[in-house]
């Protein structure tokens, strides 16, 4: 077991985000090995979209940059949310891998795709909060490899796809070739953006910029040991108040609407874990437009184009809709929706206020794994013309 810094792979593909004429054609790509316990949620919208392949090496001396990549969740997210393509807002949607880890099957490279693509909020934190760190190998090439075939990144000629990889080993380690990765990501129109967690000429020498440069992406170095910084507001309890009321419009349905509704509390639990700043960040996410949980939640399903009150079960409502006609249901969505968007309102109309407050304080690092990435995407982006509210 080395215990020097374990290279993270953080692949944040970025593929219909940045696009901005995305037409959701599926991927061209093959060898699609998609393990049983993947999860994969399907927009069935024609927006652009996000997607996000985040790649984490969990071998042992990771913890901190895995600690952060949890932290820091909810304000990327937010930063993300006020992207605009032209007059479209563009969806988000993560994928997540673990790599370099002892308890991984060696025969497939030390690593595992824990979550496709998938737009459910609540479902990326809960995968990124059940991963452990443990010694192993860390293959770089393998894993980016692995992601580009396992993926639907999609064809469109718009999109932005983006990859983020990040770690302190030689990024040649392994038997798949980096190189021909980089040839592979760059058929596709792939971006690699390599993140180094250490000195910035030792991640030139180790060829962490080379395999960034291969594929026209960002090269950075961070300091992942650095611990997240949230800085408190003097709107942080109201905040906070307001999410609790929020939490009460959702109207759970189906198999699987007490068990997502009970995933929500507990996420909301883990942000909490960290710092009630990091709780407010993640209701600033709960109140934007990229938090959609129309598989489980009435008030987002309603807004599906495939969704039909006549299709309802009385058996998959909950006990408060029992025995209630069409009309009455109807009307019960309808007052939560509005009780949601006026909170959603008063949430947006607080954290602007935050947010300018939190600037003043200047506390924010350079020097994380966030930063990093939102530097990346801003650059990525404005070549497609992106911009930001």
């Amino acid at each position: 077991m080395k215990t020097q810094l374990k290279p993270l792979v953080i692949a944040l593909g970025l593929s219909t985000l940045l696009a901005c004429n995305a037409n959701n054609k599926k991927s061209n790509i093959s060898d699609k090995l998609i393990a049983e316990t993947v999860i994969e949620t399907r927009s069935k919208t024609e927006k652009p979209e996000i997607k996000v392949a985040l790649l984490l090496d969990t071998s042992n001396s990771m913890d901190g940059l895995i600690d952060q990549a949890k932290a820091q969740l909810w304000k990327i997210v937010n930063e993300l949310s006020y992207a605009k393509c032209e007059d479209k807002s563009p969806n988000l949607k993560i994928a997540l891998y673990e790599y370099g880890n002892d308890n991984l099957n060696a025969e497939e490279g030390y690593l595992r795709q824990v979550l496709a693509f998938s737009d459910d909020l609540d479902e990326i934190s809960k995968s990124l909060f059940s991963l452990t760190t443990n010694g192993g190998n860390e293959y770089c090439g393998k894993v980016i490899q692995t992601a580009l075939k396992q993926l639907e990144w999609g064809n469109s000629k718009d999109d932005l796809k983006l990859i983020f990889i990040a770690g302190n080993e030689p990024y040649s380690q392994g038997t798949v070739n980096y190189k021909d990765v980089s040839k592979l990501a760059h058929q596709n129109k792939v971006t690699v953006n390599t993140i180094f967690c250490g000195d910035y000429n030792q991640g030139i020498s180790t060829k962490w910029k080379d395999g960034a440069d291969l594929t026209h992406g960002n090269y950075m170095a961070i300091n992942h040991n650095e611990a997240t910084v949230h800085v408190a507001s003097p709107y942080d309890d109201k905040i906070l108040e307001l999410n609790e009321k929020l939490n009460k419009t959702y109207v759970a349905y189906g198999s699987a609407g007490r068990k997502k509704m009970e995933m929500q509390a507990e996420q909301d639990s883990n942000a909490m874990s960290y710092n009630k700043a990091n709780a407010v960040s993640r209701t600033v996410s709960k109140s934007s437009r990229l938090y959609k949980n129309s598989s489980w939640d009435l008030v987002d399903a309603e807004k599906e184009a495939d969704f039909s009150y006549e299709d309802l079960k009385e058996s998959e409502l909950p006990k408060e809709l029992n025995g209630k006609s069409k009309s009455e249901i109807k009307s019960y969505v309808e007052k939560k929706r509005q009780a949601r968007e006026n909170l959603q309102d008063e949430i947006t109309a607080l954290n602007l206020k935050r947010r300018d407050y939190v600037a003043k304080q200047n506390n924010d690092s350079t020097n994380s794994l966030e930063s990093a990435m939102l530097e990346a995407l801003r650059t990525q982006a404005e070549k497609k013309n992106y911009k930001w509210e």
